[in-house]
């Protein structure tokens, strides 16, 4: 659970703003998209091997 003290006389829209940088950076909200439907292994082992392709590419486009 996430608590953000409140200074005295903080304006409560600086406090929302101060929450919700810090739910994003503890990427919960990621965490349940991933959750909200089921991958099969082999789904998520094509994207991964596609995206180690993809970075192996720009590294060799930039050392050429």
């Amino acid at each position: 659970m996430l608590i953000i003290p409140i200074k005295e006389g903080e304006n409560i829209d600086r406090a929302l703003k101060r929450y919700k940088r810090k739910f994003d950076k503890t990427g919960t909200k990621r965490q349940l998209q991933l959750r909200k439907q089921f991958d099969k292994p082999s789904v998520l082992n094509r994207a991964s091997f596609q995206k180690a392709q993809y970075i192996q590419g720009l590294r060799d486009r930039e050392n050429v």
